[in-house]
């Protein structure tokens, strides 16, 4: 899935958020240029020729009149502009149930697809085209989703839950990050909404509800042994293991996934080992422990690991 131009609005909401943003622009260059062409024009007519004090203006009504109305007018527009932005932006959720929940913790991002029961982290998969309510959670302190393409901020704040209308309407991958200061890895808590045509979403969906198959023999075998012996299964879920702890992401089909710790790593087998070896040296403050694996161990996780998709 290629990964879009940054500024691009690909949302509804967005498009109005930019489309505001490039009109105050325009006039705003607008009042510059009025304004240095009148400073520029009474410095050119009015300066001083000789000696004696220049003639003296005592107003002029009409003048007067225009520089009072016309920002006037262009005040009140603004306020018009803005209200429908965000109208436009920020829809009524009252009375619609939503279709995703996004929990933030410190630093990643847990997701739930509420209809099918699929449980995820980090990479936030969209339907384009089709209007998704999303409920925004905080696990621990205050958050701040933002996927500037895909239209406004959201705080999470603990305690207060907020809603927001999330509506893509071009597919393709859209980077964002949270956009509150959480605390150490703040700058690692990065956001891939992946837009995806209804059908590939279907699929990818179905896909994700599925229990993969437990490994019989070799390394993986040896690794889905390890994951259950060891802390790995207090913190994790794997659907058909048993227990359903959210201390951690949900790795029931991590295999699938395009990074490893909310964007530190993209998600291959040799980065997934440097994670597991020592996840703080990635990532400082994380709440994976260094379980000081040794490098069979590693491999073993892997190649169980990269049997779940």
């Amino acid at each position: 899935m290629p990964i879009n131009t940054p500024f691009i609005a690909a949302s509804p909401q967005e498009q109005a958020i930019s489309h505001l943003f490039i009109v105050v622009l325009c006039w705003m260059g607008v009042i510059l240029l009025t304004v240095t062409g009148l400073v520029t024009y009474a410095i050119i007519r009015y300066r001083k020729k000789g000696e004696g004090e220049p003639r003296q203006i005592f107003g002029n009504t009409r003048l007067e009149w225009i520089w009072t109305l016309l920002p006037l007018a262009l005040v009140c527009y603004f306020f018009v502009a803005t209200l429908h932005t965000m109208a436009v932006s920020d829809p009524p959720t009252r009375g619609h149930s939503p279709d995703m929940l996004i929990i933030g913790h410190q630093w990643w991002w847990e997701v739930h697809y509420l209809k099918s029961g699929v449980v995820t982290a980090n990479d936030v998969h969209f339907p384009v085209g089709v209007p998704t309510l999303v409920e925004f959670k905080s696990a621990d302190v205050i958050h701040d989703w933002w996927v500037p393409e895909l239209g406004p901020k959201i705080d999470l704040i603990p305690g207060h839950p907020n809603k927001l209308w999330i509506d893509v309407d071009k597919p393709g991958t859209y980077l964002g990050t949270c956009a509150q200061f959480c605390g150490a890895e703040h700058a690692w808590m990065r956001i891939r909404a992946i837009a995806q045509e209804p059908a590939q979403f279907d699929a990818w969906l179905k896909e994700q509800e599925t229990i993969p198959p437990q490994p019989t023999s070799g390394p993986a075998l040896a690794g889905l042994k390890l994951f259950k012996s060891l802390p790995c299964i207090s913190c994790h879920t794997i659907e058909g293991l048993g227990p359903t702890p959210d201390a951690g992401p949900n790795l029931t089909h991590i295999a699938t996934r395009e990074t490893l710790g909310a964007g530190r790593l993209m998600n291959t087998p040799k980065n997934l080992a440097a994670w597991l070896k020592d996840p703080q040296k990635f990532k400082p403050g994380t709440q994976m422990p260094n379980l000081r694996l040794t490098n069979q161990q590693v491999n073993d996780l892997v190649a169980y690991l990269e049997t779940l998709r």
